[in-house]
């Protein structure tokens, strides 16, 4: 397997890993570590692929019904499941996100983690404030793999869904805008006070053997975003 390990000045207890399309078991066009159960794949293949991933974390992920809204789940007192971010105050305990050209988005402060499915209707509803309100002690992001602002192109209803962050925006040969949501994310952290923010560098979209990409392929899987607390 190949994991993304964030190297990010988040506290010592605080784990990540972020999982690649190496090392599973799925076949094409899911091939091969698909963690999504919902995208067609053989669920037998989906499920060894959690049970290989399960052996790197402390207890099972809590996977949430990603609905590219702003709602955010208190892991240790949840109400719903329906929700793009998760957090958790509780050592052991793993938010789990899934993408495939969404941005995975990690926060760490010293009491509690979070993790967040940034897509750009997301975003632009206000997953970010909403996230960070919630766990109150964010300090720091990382930014995991998402699709790069050469390969996201917009159309104009994107780009007037952030007015304030239209900078992020910039016109592509066809007419169209291309959008950078690393550029956007890193807007809207910054304007909540966080400024130690990490990764950003990746293209879901044109690094097609790392990852999984919706926009280039269609029917295709999804990677995990993994974030949690150490037991002391």
């Amino acid at each position: 397997m190949n994991f993304i390990v964030p190297q990010w000045p988040a506290p010592e207890n605080v784990k990540a890993l972020i999982t690649t399309r190496e090392g599973g078991a799925s076949l094409p066009p899911y091939s091969s570590l698909n963690l999504g159960s919902h995208v067609g794949d053989d669920p037998t293949h989906v499920a060894e692929n959690r049970k290989r991933i399960r052996e790197f974390l402390p207890g099972e992920p809590k996977w949430v019904n990603q609905v590219h809204g702003k709602a955010v789940v208190d892991l240790d007192n949840p109400d719903s499941f329906d929700a793009d971010g998760a957090f958790t105050r509780t050592p052991n305990v793993v938010c789990a996100i899934l993408t495939a050209d969404c941005l995975p988005l990690l926060l760490a402060g010293r009491q509690s983690v979070g993790a967040l499915h940034a897509g750009w209707r997301g975003l632009a509803s206000g997953i970010v404030e909403e996230t960070v309100q919630a766990m109150r002690d964010a300090s720091c992001a990382y930014l995991g793999p998402a699709i790069g602002q050469d390969a996201f192109e917009v159309g104009e209803e994107v780009l007037d869904a952030f007015p304030d962050e239209n900078h992020a925006f910039r016109r592509g040969e066809s007419g169209k805008w291309h959008a950078d949501i690393y550029a956007i994310a890193k807007m809207k952290l910054a304007r909540l006070g966080i400024q130690n923010i990490h990764g950003g560098h990746f293209c879901t979209r044109n690094e097609s053997s790392r990852f999984f990409s919706y926009r280039r392929d269609g029917n295709t899987g999804r990677m995990g975003s993994f974030i949690w607390l150490e037991e002391a």
